[in-house]
């Protein structure tokens, strides 16, 4: 396996180890870090599915919270290690090669303030998409990892009142709502995202409470692109630049 070291975009000079083999970070795990919310009585916060660590390495500059993450590939988990250990950033970032089942079983209930998923988007039955390596098809499908399982999880693990942040394809978003409401998470922040204007949605992120009351707002809307392909001013103020 061929590994390369790329900057995670501009913070502060966060490096992140990744392979041409396995899937990468992509906008996604920029947007989620920037969009959950972060107050300073958050002391412990768990990233589901966390690939090869991209929202903990920028949580990591955002909070002096204790960071958790599970990776159930062993490969991307191994990943994940080096870019924590690059960044010297092991005294608050923790990584678990298990399935988030698993470790929630493990888990005291009401443990984390926060919780964050960049889940698997495409069903099992849209098996047109899936990708040959089995590593991009565990990232990409519901193979492992669903929103049953992730709000499952939250319901035990959150603390009461605790927030769990989202983001998914906007296609998804009924399901989201559903999945959420069925596991006592109110939804309270929802943020659509477009690929520029004129286009419809295609990525939505959403924040809900455990044994949350009702009240939802919906953020402006975010568009990634101008006209001429550029990234919007919006997106860069995410990136850092």
């Amino acid at each position: 396996m061929e590994l390369v070291v790329n900057d995670l975009l501009n913070y502060e000079n966060i490096k992140i180890v990744q392979s041409k083999e396995m899937f990468n970070f992509s906008l996604d795990s920029i947007l989620l870090p920037n969009f959950v919310n972060l107050n300073k009585s958050v002391s412990k916060i768990l990233d589901i599915g966390t690939g090869n660590a991209p929202i903990p390495l920028i949580l990591y500059r955002k909070t002096t919270a204790k960071i958790d993450a599970v990776e159930i590939q062993k490969e991307v988990y191994e990943l994940a290690l080096k870019s924590i250990d690059m960044n010297n950033f092991s005294d608050r970032i923790s990584v678990f090669n298990c399935d988030i089942r698993d470790f929630a079983l493990k888990c005291e209930s009401d443990t984390y303030d926060v919780i964050t998923c960049n889940p698997p988007f495409f069903n099992t039955n849209q098996e047109g998409n899936f990708n040959k390596s089995s590593a991009k098809k565990i990232a990409r499908h519901e193979t492992q990892l669903n929103l049953e399982i992730i709000f499952m999880v939250a319901k035990k693990i959150l603390k009461n009142k605790g927030k769990i942040a989202i983001v998914h394809r906007s296609d998804r978003l009924v399901d989201i709502i559903f999945k959420m409401r069925k596991h006592n998470i109110e939804p309270k922040k929802i943020m659509l995202v477009y690929p520029k204007h004129g286009k419809n949605s295609n990525i939505v992120l959403v924040e809900g409470s455990k044994n949350g009351g009702p009240g939802l707002t919906i953020n402006d809307p975010l568009y990634v692109h101008e006209d001429d392909g550029s990234y919007s001013e919006q997106v860069k103020k995410y990136f850092g630049w």
